[in-house]
């Protein structure tokens, strides 16, 4: 590895704007360890004994000032860094792949991402002490977690650098969620920085108030080429299968690797690429509609089952079973609520794979309509599925450009209408018909 931005694929100019800050940060510290040094306050106090902050107050203050083009800080120390950031861009962009590298640089002992020293390896491993990552496990991040976290990240870095919370898929934040992250970054510790990722900035996503305190990042679908690049690189994968892998992927980095690697996701795949096929009447609508929510329940049962039982096990284990003491029994009587609660977020979490798995096989479906659409219009670009490009070709004959474009819409209304909580199987049994009909 080169350093932590390595990984970050295609966003040149997100990397330039996070280096900037990353030094300006570094620049920031350097300039508050002299007053540190002759006052005696902690470290991470950020307080002199006049009373005056010092200068990691001024991350209160998001500033956009421009550093240095090479990525030096600017004059002025914190001139470019904020203490909360938005990471916004379509799925596979690297929303969370930036948010940790930003982190990671953030950690740096030199304050450049060098990817070697222990700040940046162990961010990126998930085990430095200072960063706290909030991955939903389930279809939304609740008050009681968000308020648990914040009072956590008031803490002094115990790194004496930063303390960092990242919080993929902002966008699932509750009402109440939203309020107790929007007080944080109101009213930020010296040191601890808030970084968030979401889709857009649209108010869907993100709360207008909550969006108004931060810097947004910006970030673009990666191009085919580079996802490609980088499998080449990074996983090893032959060219060919790399370049396969990227374009079905529609840019997808972690979609591309796994469709390089499992043999179970391209069997996946090519299920759901043979459903134009298979929609001959409204009984094959159904079936067809039936076949693909139950490959999405047996997809998601297998990537939670493992951890639910481990969960469960340990679990059990922490309330005594298993135990021969007078009160073992009582306690495992007493655990019927806990264990309660432990099926209800599993329950939850089950739900948002499912819907996960589905909304996968939904974007492969999209790029197939996609293809007949641009072979309608003879437009000059390359099918997202070659393997399937003579499918896609025969359907652009049958339909022509408006029948291609409205199948197309249907896929993405069904979409739209599972991430606005419609039942998977009728959105998805409403998409069939509508396929089959055109």
């Amino acid at each position: 590895m080169t350093d932590v931005f390595a990984d970050l694929v295609g966003q040149d100019e997100a990397v330039v704007t996070l280096r900037r800050a990353a030094a300006s940060a570094a620049a920031l510290l350097r300039a508050a360890a002299p007053a540190v040094s002759r006052t005696g306050a902690p470290a991470g106090g950020g307080v002199d004994p006049d009373g005056g902050h010092d200068d990691l107050d001024a991350l209160a203050e998001p500033v956009d000032g421009p550093g240095a083009a090479d990525g030096r800080p600017a004059a002025d120390p914190g001139a470019g860094m904020t203490h909360a950031w938005i990471f916004t861009g379509p799925p596979g962009s690297g929303r969370s792949v930036a948010a940790r590298a930003f982190a990671a640089a953030l950690q740096c002992v030199h304050g450049t991402g060098c990817g070697h020293c222990p700040g940046c390896h162990t961010t990126l491993a998930g085990t430095h002490a200072d960063v706290r990552l909030v991955v939903p496990e389930g279809l939304s991040i609740g008050v009681n977690e968000m308020r648990a976290l914040v009072l956590r990240a008031a803490s002094t870095p115990s790194g004496g650098r930063w303390q960092i919370v990242i919080i993929e898929d902002a966008d699932r934040l509750t009402e109440a969620a939203g309020n107790a992250l929007l007080k944080a970054i109101e009213e930020p510790p010296p040191r601890t920085v808030f970084l968030l990722c979401a889709p857009s900035t649209h108010p869907d996503d993100i709360s207008v108030t909550i969006r108004s305190r931060c810097r947004v990042v910006p970030l673009r679908q990666p191009p085919a080429g580079a996802v490609a690049e980088v499998l080449v690189r990074r996983d090893g994968i032959a060219p060919d299968v790399a370049e396969w892998a990227a374009a079905a992927a529609q840019g997808h980095v972690g979609r591309a690797r796994r469709l390089a690697r499992d043999p179970e996701a391209r069997q996946r795949r090519d299920a759901v690429l043979a459903v134009p096929r298979r929609l001959t009447g409204v009984g094959a609508a159904f079936d067809a509609a039936s076949a693909l929510i139950e490959a999405a329940e047996a997809e998601a049962a297998a990537s939670v089952a493992e951890v639910d039982e481990a969960e469960r096990a340990a679990l059990q284990t922490a309330l005594g079973a298993g135990g021969t003491g007078r009160g073992a029994a009582g306690a495992m009587r007493g655990a019927a609520g806990q264990l309660k609660d432990l099926e209800k977020r599993q329950k939850s979490r089950a739900t948002r794979a499912q819907r996960d798995a589905l909304d996968r096989a939904l974007v492969d479906l999209a790029g197939f309509y996609r293809d007949a659409l641009t072979m309608a219009l003879r437009a000059p670009v390359a099918p997202v599925h070659t393997d399937t490009a003579a499918l896609a070709g025969a359907g652009a004959q049958k339909w022509d450009a408006d029948g291609a474009l409205r199948r197309l819409e249907a896929v993405l209304e069904c979409r739209a209408a599972i991430e606005a909580n419609v039942k998977p199987r009728i959105a998805v049994e409403a998409m069939m018909l509508a396929l089959w009909k055109g």
